[in-house]
């Protein structure tokens, strides 16, 4: 094995988006990361959600109209339906 070729394998500090900072090896002196296992939902038991493009916020509006239109689909269906001014007067 050529020893020229490989990339050097040093102590890194790795800091998560959430403040954590812990040291581990890499190539790099440096590193940064969005998720760490302070912060992950898996290990914390919190739902933290990573959300860099809005695509949470569209998702949740969508599907808080669909609520919308189900639930008004709903009351039409249990109203008893209107009986014509015809019908009255018999």
């Amino acid at each position: 094995m050529k020893d020229t070729i490989h990339p050097k394998y040093v102590p890194a500090r790795a800091t998560c988006a959430c403040g954590n900072q812990f040291v581990t090896r890499a190539t790099v002196a440096e590193v940064r990361v969005d998720i760490c296992s302070q912060c992950h939902p898996f290990y914390t038991g919190r739902q933290k959600i990573v959300d860099t493009e809005g695509r949470v916020e569209r998702f949740q509006q969508r599907y808080m109209r669909y609520q919308k239109q189900a639930e008004e689909a709903k009351a039409k269906q249990t109203k008893p339906p209107a009986k014509s001014k015809a019908a009255a007067k018999r």
